[in-house]
């Protein structure tokens, strides 16, 4: 892993996402390195190179104080085009010392991430009067997981920690996608029991997003439908998940 310390001139950059103002992105690149990401698509980088390396915003943390003191008050997403509790944060710090900030002029922040390390922040986290941790879930199938999120956090250890930050009164939910192709639909009733059980209060539907070489990069790992039953394939899922949230009384919404 290539590890770059770089210097970022703007923290804060306008979102286009629904109930979402800011974005703030800590790192470029990531370590999960998840065969399925659209990222390296939109960056423009070789998908053979995403999971390589990363470059750390080492001053992000400076220049979102100063931009936090002009700009008007909205949600802040920690991140939305890499994981901000990604390995490397253990060691550099950058998302907490962000949170920091955020905490000290009352941003709302939305964070979403497929890491445990989330705990490690918990105490800032309790502090904020406006707040949501969303958890990146996919399957519950830790095998699967483990052979297209190679080094994401498990299932067990995403979901427990989604339990212990929801018993401390801060609203967490699921990002239920890219949702797996391998999932059936007579999994789904456990798949939403579980979500709640372990804390939480929405589920946001997300379908699997087949930008160029994503497929491929997918079916080399584990057996799939064929790309032209997708479409059809996530309609089925989503309307049964919809049905499944009502009846047990879940919040459920359709991210695409």
């Amino acid at each position: 892993m290539k590890i770059n310390e770089i210097k970022c001139k703007t923290a804060l950059s306008k979102s286009n996402l629904p109930g979402l103002d800011y974005s703030l992105n800590p790192y470029r690149g990531c370590e999960h390195n998840c065969c399925y990401c659209y990222v390296p698509n939109v960056l423009r980088i070789k998908r053979s190179d995403w999971g390589s390396f990363v470059d750390v915003r080492t001053n992000i943390p400076n220049i979102l104080s100063k931009e936090l003191k002009k700009k008007k008050k909205g949600v802040v997403a920690l991140s939305t085009v890499t994981d901000p509790y990604q390995p490397i944060e253990e060691k550099y710090r950058i998302t907490r010392y962000c949170l920091e900030q955020l905490l000290r002029y009352d941003f709302p922040v939305h964070i979403q991430t497929k890491s445990d390390l989330v705990l490690r922040d918990l105490d800032l986290i309790s502090e904020f009067s406006d707040i949501e941790v969303m958890f990146s879930i996919g399957t519950l199938n830790d095998s699967q997981r483990k052979l297209l999120e190679p080094c994401a956090s498990s299932i067990k250890d995403r979901l427990n920690a989604m339990r212990k930050i929801s018993q401390n009164a801060t609203k967490t939910s699921v990002f239920f996608g890219p949702i797996y192709p391998t999932i059936k639909l007579d999994e789904l009733e456990n798949i939403i029991d579980k979500f709640k059980i372990f804390g939480a209060k929405e589920i946001m539907i997300d379908k699997l997003n087949l930008k160029a070489g994503i497929y491929d990069n997918i079916s080399k790992r584990i057996d799939i439908y064929e790309e032209t039953e997708f479409k059809d394939y996530y309609y089925k899922i989503y309307n049964e998940i919809i049905k499944l949230s009502n009846k047990k009384e879940i919040k459920a919404v359709k991210a695409f």
